[in-house]
């Protein structure tokens, strides 16, 4: 780049700066000749020249983008089946039904044995689930804990985030006022869907940086969220669209007045990247592929046979306009079409022809082709493509190692997930529980750890997947033995239960077993064969 010499130098004499310029641009590419330069920050080789990238920071990268990446993002998941499909299977897989708490008290700092912590985890659990089974728990008052779930994760792969705001409201009959409303990703964005570069007052409050919706100091934390009054894109409403700030953090208590479920990619980005933004441009051609041999097959399948009449009858051919309509000149040419049908026959008018009709369709390079495209696809978002496709033709080990992949992938995101949402939540209930003497957890608001040590749990998902059951018993009957897992992880993972419950169950079963003279060994007889 020149600088201010150059600039001064050039327009005196345009013939000497040119010279200065060249030997500029010569020296660029012998400093730029070695290690990088020479390769991926090549600017002179054939496959690089033309590679032009301007950069910037998270906000220009990211953020000033994420409008149109949701808009597309939730049309990909409704129109297009693989993205539907990615998104359905991280979802089915990753939350399920709901990700179930497991009370994990630290017994030792508490200073409880073993029986009365099984006592307190009990109580827990059963507080719990009477305010996630209820439909309470939902501002909206439409979805319980679980289902809650399900839809926050779902909105935070299609949108890149998903919000959930902390509200109390007492209710007549019911112990607890803890609801969570959950806010689109939309929703939270920068007063009239302006960010704030500069510092300034904005309904009375001193604000130094909006990007998004999200409220930042100097040092860059978060302080506050902007909410809109209604959904921007709401566009039939006659409700003026309005802010309301709301602060990151309760300024006595220091705990969360808002859950944000999100993942960054990098330092300085303050909102979340949809799942599906980094092969948008594959899977809309994909779309458009599909359409467009799903189109020419329908065609193929649908023309059969033109006949020419010598002595036409003056009705109408079936499937086309009637005659009057065909005979106006100033009936538009679109109009004049004619309904396709399976085996149809069609009249042709005086003076033309039948000619051959072979489209060719559907070709024989479309399933090689979307394969090798889908794969791409699947490699985007960490999805095994034979768990995308839902389809494992390999070998045993092949389709056990796309699962274990699969798993890690989910995993990750499970535990994300359970940090940003579930957690928070489940300790904003703990506390309330505690307050309103329902839990009995001394020491509970004096001391941070104490608190740690009585909210400590374990968020278990939906089942593993097991192509075959009996090596995936004995695998988990080794890693129990060699003390490499445990009972109740074994369970979590193989079939989502609780290993404690399924104790409890056991012993009872087998009580019932010992009363009918039954035990675990007892053989039934084989049903006696028909006689031939």
């Amino acid at each position: 780049m020149a600088n201010i010499l150059d600039k001064a130098i050039a327009a005196i004499s345009p013939e000497k700066g040119y010279r200065r310029a060249v030997a500029r641009a010569a020296l660029s590419v012998m400093n730029n000749g070695t290690g990088y330069g020479n390769y991926g920050a090549s600017r002179i080789s054939r496959a690089m020249r033309s590679w032009h990238v301007g950069g910037g920071s998270a906000k220009e990268d990211i953020e000033d983008n994420l409008d149109i990446l949701r808009k597309r993002s939730r049309d990909a998941y409704m129109g297009i089946p693989l993205a539907t499909g990615a998104i359905k299977t991280l979802r089915t897989n990753v939350v399920g039904s709901g990700l179930v708490p497991t009370p994990q008290v630290d017994a030792d700092y508490l200073h409880l044995n073993e029986e009365q912590a099984d006592r307190l985890q009990a109580q827990i659990s059963r507080e719990f689930e009477l305010w996630a089974d209820s439909t309470l728990c939902d501002a909206a008052g439409m979805d319980n804990f679980w289902r809650l779930q399900t839809l926050a994760f779902t909105s935070f792969l299609m949108n890149g985030d998903v919000f959930a705001v902390v509200q109390f409201d007492e209710h007549p009959h019911w112990p607890y006022a803890l609801r969570l409303r959950l806010i689109e990703a939309d929703l939270i964005c920068s007063p009239d869907r302006t960010d704030i570069m500069a510092p300034c007052t904005i309904d009375k409050h001193d604000v130094f940086q909006i990007v998004q919706g999200v409220e930042t100091n100097r040092d860059g934390a978060v302080v506050a969220y902007w909410i809109a009054s209604r959904h921007p894109l709401a566009y039939d409403s006659t409700v003026p669209l309005t802010w309301t700030r709301v602060e990151a953090r309760d300024p006595e208590t220091g705990e969360p007045n808002i859950l944000c479920v999100t993942q960054r990619e990098r330092a300085g980005q303050r909102r979340g990247v949809p799942l599906l933004a980094p092969v948008l441009p594959t899977l809309k051609q994909m779309g458009r592929y599909t359409e467009a041999e799903l189109a020419a097959a329908i065609v193929a399948s649908s023309i059969t046979l033109f006949i020419k009449h010598e002595n036409p009858t003056g009705q109408a051919p079936f499937g086309e306009e009637p005659a009057d309509k065909a005979e106006d000149p100033n009936t538009p040419p679109d109009e004049l079409g004619i309904d396709l049908a399976p085996s149809a026959v069609f009249d042709l008018a005086p003076g033309e022809s039948t000619d051959t009709f072979d489209p060719k369709h559907p070709t024989t390079t479309f399933d090689g082709f979307m394969s090798a495209m889908s794969n791409q696809v699947a490699t985007g978002v960490e999805i095994p493509s034979e768990v995308l496709y839902k389809k494992f033709s390999s070998n045993y080990s092949a389709s056990r190692g796309a699962l274990n992949e699969f798993w890690r992938t989910c995993g990750v995101l499970r535990d994300s997930f359970a940090a940003d949402f579930c957690q928070p939540a489940y300790e904003k209930w703990f506390a309330e529980a505690v307050a309103r003497g329902r839990i009995n957890a001394p020491g509970f608001f004096d001391d941070q750890a104490v608190a740690k040590a009585y909210m400590g749990c374990t968020w278990n998902g939906p089942a593993r997947t097991n192509l075959d059951a009996k090596k995936e018993i004995e695998a988990a009957i080794l890693r129990v033995q060699q003390g490499i897992s445990t009972n109740e992880q074994e369970t979590a993972q193989m079939t989502g239960g609780n290993w404690r419950a399924n104790m409890r169950q056991r012993k009872s079963e087998m009580e019932k077993m010992k009363e009918v003279g039954l035990n675990e060994q007892t053989k039934f007889p084989d049903e006696p064969e028909d006689d031939k």
